[in-house]
């Protein structure tokens, strides 16, 4: 049994056989009497291949929708790059050297060039590259796309997978695939997620070791990935798998469905998500639409910020998967148990109640206004609100709203477009709860972080095993509290959600709605689970 572990792109448990893809993308460098011919057979070949992609972007704009095919008119816009094309000629005309080769130099030069940014957006686009080369020297060849249609159903294993070649797969025939390659980022991974096929990409297969054939589990859950499992992991992996296809019939049965009680009182079921790769899982459960988006993702497992770039493409592409549904993305909330080193922050004695979140956003104003750019930049492609947290008063929100103005004035100058989005506070400390009343006339809306706000209610750290005994997140001070946050939300005319981990917890669902909670962000697994308890309840009478 051999375990290898990456990153999971998208969600999913799967056991079959492997299916190992190879190519042979050597090119060899042979010299040319006439690099005029050379340079016309390139010229011949780069029509060919905008042909291609053009087919591709039917089939995907069919398969995934337009937003996710939008990759292979890019890929086009590639062919298209003089800086590009000139340096593949001028090798041909300088070195006098076949178009292939050309080619095949020119597109390693362009995607090391993009592998070695620092933008993680724009690293990922290294694979873009290799894409458009590959496909011109096989035009260059005389060669067809490799055929997909005969493969079994099987895990597929591959150095790395292409936009395209991930879009060919036949999904009936895809359990999951892994790759050596790829980013969390790349076109390939969103790919994967809009057709959710279970993935996990940055894998140290051995490929020595991995014969065709030979059963895998994949955990697209935790990245792990276990070749020729015993016995013991086997039952395991069918034992989830069986769970997930138990969800599944769940899904299917109250999917599309309203959230609503026996006596006609509806409430929005919405997911907690934390990060992009997360998105699909929630719409696979049915999610009315996202009521937390962690954008701390962006920032964690680095050794640097985020540019505004990575974060509008990360923020965009969440808001174009949801296709016009809610998503509220809360703004940065490092800090507390959430560390990046790169944000030089000093050790605290109690750093739940330190450092963190809006505290850091507030005093760091050039870190926060690049996320409140990419945020507006961003707010044009879907309905996106924009969630504040650990706001303790109004002077707060006042000076969060300068920042926000001079991002405006700033793009607007630019001319770059943009949009406000909607805005709203998480209530997570008892003073926001106290003068919630204050607050409602100078926000949106309001989302309670249970989290927070039980262990600051009740002076107890949640993290603190040794307390346990004592925390109690159903007191009736909690409780209490959150009933007075909504009552002030709803008398200033705004929606109230919760989006900690008590809008999960079923014993509270009547309770919450009895209260007059408007939305219940969860994770995506329990929506369907929450979705049949609402619609047990009967709230008049």
């Amino acid at each position: 049994m051999i375990r290898w572990k990456g990153k999971a792109v998208c969600r999913g448990i799967v056991c079959g056989p492997a299916a190992v893809l190879k190519r042979d993308e050597r090119v060899k460098r042979q010299k040319t009497a006439d690099p005029a011919a050379e340079i016309s057979r390139l010229e011949s070949a780069l029509e060919e291949a905008k042909g291609q992609l053009e087919k591709l972007y039917k089939r995907a704009a069919a398969e995934v929708g337009e937003d996710s095919a939008a990759i292979f008119e890019v890929h086009r816009m590639m062919l298209e790059d003089e800086d590009y094309l000139d340096a593949a000629r001028n090798l041909i005309a300088g070195e006098s050297i076949n178009a292939e080769y050309a080619v095949s130099v020119t597109g390693d030069n362009f995607s090391e060039m993009f592998a070695g940014m620092e933008d993680e957006y724009m690293k990922a686009r290294a694979a873009d590259v290799r894409d458009v080369s590959v496909r011109l020297v096989r035009c260059l060849r005389g060669e067809e796309e490799p055929d997909f249609s005969s493969l079994p159903p099987s895990v597929v294993f591959a150095d790395d997978l292409t936009p395209s070649e991930t879009v060919r797969l036949d999904k009936s025939r895809i359990l999951a695939f892994v790759t050596v390659h790829g980013s969390v980022n790349s076109h390939t991974a969103i790919l994967a997620r809009t057709m959710s096929i279970p993935a996990v990409v940055g894998v140290p297969v051995d490929f020595e070791k991995l014969k065709n054939g030979s059963p895998v589990v994949v955990d697209a859950f935790s990245g792990e990935v276990i070749a020729d499992p015993d016995g013991e992991t086997l039952a395991a992996a069918e034992k989830r798998m069986a769970e997930e296809r138990e969800n599944a019939e769940l899904l299917q049965s109250l999917k599309g469905k309203e959230n609503i009680t026996k006596d006609g009182h509806r409430v929005e079921l919405f997911a907690n998500v934390g990060s992009v790769s997360d998105v699909g899982y929630a719409l696979e459960n049915d999610a009315g639409g996202i009521g937390l988006f962690r954008s701390e993702f962006l920032y964690l497992g680095r050794n640097d910020y985020p540019g505004e770039e990575e974060q509008y493409q990360a923020y965009r592409q969440v808001l174009q998967i949801m296709a016009g549904k809610k998503v509220v993305i809360r703004t940065l909330d490092i800090g507390a148990d959430k560390q990046a080193a790169y944000f030089g922050l000093e050790k605290e004695e109690n750093p739940a109640m330190g450092f963190r979140a809006i505290r850091l956003c507030l005093t760091r104003p050039k870190i926060f206004k690049t996320q409140l750019r990419a945020l507006l930049r961003a707010a044009r492609y879907g309905n996106l609100s924009v969630m504040y947290p650990m706001i303790t008063s109004g002077e707060e929100i006042k000076r969060i709203y300068a920042l926000v103005a001079e991002a405006e004035a700033e793009l607007k100058s630019e001319g770059i477009p943009y949009k406000i989005p909607e805005q709203g506070i998480m209530i997570e400390t008892p003073a926001a709860a106290v003068i919630s009343d204050l607050l409602a006339g100078s926000v949106d809306f309001f989302s309670v972080g249970t989290n927070d706000l039980t262990q600051y209610m009740l002076a107890i750290d949640r993290q603190n095993e040794k307390l346990d005994e004592f925390y109690d997140p159903h007191h009736e001070a909690v409780l209490r509290t959150i009933r007075l946050v909504v009552e002030n939300a709803h008398r200033a005319g705004k929606w109230v959600g919760i989006c900690g981990e008590l809008g999960a917890d079923a014993s509270l669902t009547e309770t919450f709605l009895r209260i007059g909670v408007d939305e219940l962000s969860v994770s995506p697994s329990m929506i369907l689970r929450l979705r049949k308890k609402i619609s047990e309840i009967r709230l008049d009478g």
